[in-house]
């Protein structure tokens, strides 16, 4: 495991090793989606890894989509995550954050009953969101109208100013899994004409110009882009996801970002393809690997240059030792799904670690 463990230059972060945690979602927030002292202990006992890239966290008020995920939008807010960046830090470790706005993948419950927006007036389908009311079909979102965008561009850059008062080392701008801006990038979703729609570089035009927002807070080296063009989550396709992730590789040069982290399949299988060998013919900066590696798998994509490091989810999830057992050849902690998005400590900051567990004082 020799290459998982080289250190990386990321901007101006020097990082320890190459196994990153992925942004995952986990609902601890418990009022006004502000940040607790449980979720910085759940990130401080990961701070090993490489790189943390925190949840994703509403740019805006009245857009959630999890109905207990955490924003950046309030003062109380950017006080909740600086308990999770001071953590991090007295234990060593480098932490992003990851913006994001639902879009049509928000609800009306959530939201005191506000129509969702989107890039075009479809309804998310074959899916439901669990709700305070129980799981319930998502709603027809409203097409965003284009002299409604400064205001989302404005509500990003607002969100890295906040993120950076709240002491992260850098953002992600979360552009993947069927979100507002991935809405508008995959023309299965956007269907609209005008400057936002039709051929790629118009689709793209609204991420390009949060680029530019939050680049101008932070410096480009400190921002990372996600994306998931193969991704049918959240009921998305496109009927060229291998050219667009292409032409976004050869575009994004010009942004200079910290890294482009590309999740490279589809959780549901409905697309397939290979979207990291295009990507990495045309990108030039730092490629995080992400979706179903295995440690092996991770390692060997490292030596062969295929991606520059690789972000772990489920396993990072249970296991908050994850870079140590790896390098030990532990076993890892299986991940219980029922705990995912449940409130408290059970199945979030209880995985027991590998040191504890040799000395008996754990299981597995």
């Amino acid at each position: 495991m020799n290459h998982l463990f080289q250190p990386l230059q990321l901007g101006p972060l020097t990082l320890p090793n190459r196994i990153f945690m992925a942004p995952l979602t986990r609902c601890r927030t418990e009022v006004d989606h502000i940040p607790t002292a449980l979720m910085a202990e759940y990130y401080a006992q990961r701070a090993e890894g490489g790189l943390l890239i925190a949840e994703a966290t509403m740019a805006m008020a009245g857009n959630s989509a999890f109905w207990r995920e955490p924003g950046i939008y309030s003062q109380a807010q950017v006080e909740g995550w600086r308990l999770t960046t001071e953590a991090v830090h007295r234990a060593g470790g480098h932490i992003f954050l990851q913006i994001w706005h639902g879009g049509r993948a928000c609800h009306p419950l959530f939201n005191n009953g506000a129509v969702p927006v989107s890039a075009s007036p479809l309804a998310i389908t074959g899916e439901e969101v669990l709700t305070p009311e129980g799981k319930q079909p998502y709603v027809v979102p409203r097409e965003l109208n284009d002299n409604e965008i400064p205001a989302v561009v404005a509500g990003f850059r607002k969100a890295a100013e906040n993120a950076k008062a709240a002491g992260f080392d850098g953002i992600e701008v979360h552009s993947a899994n069927g979100y507002l801006l991935d809405q508008f990038l995959r023309d299965g979703c956007n269907k609209r004409t005008g400057p936002y729609g039709g051929p790629i570089a118009k689709r793209a035009r609204l991420l390009l110009e949060v680029l530019e927002a939050v680049n101008g807070v932070w410096g480009s080296d400190r921002v990372g882009l996600r994306l998931s063009p193969l991704n049918s989550y959240n009921d998305m396709e496109d009927s060229d996801p291998i050219s667009l992730a292409a032409w976004l590789a050869d575009r994004l040069n010009a942004c200079n970002l910290a890294y482009l982290h590309m999740m490279r399949g589809d959780f549901f299988g409905r697309q397939q393809g290979d979207v990291l060998t295009p990507v990495r013919e045309r990108f030039h900066g730092v490629l995080i690997g992400n979706m179903g590696y295995s440690p092996e798998e991770a390692e060997a994509a490292i030596a062969a240059g295929t991606v520059d490091a690789v972000a772990f989810g489920t396993a990072f999830l249970a296991n908050p030792d994850l870079p140590t057992r790896i390098r030990a050849g532990a076993p890892l902690n299986e991940p219980d799904a029922a705990t995912f998005y449940t409130p408290g400590e059970r199945g979030y900051t209880d995985y027991p670690f590998w040191e504890l567990i040799s000395a008996g004082e754990g299981r597995l």
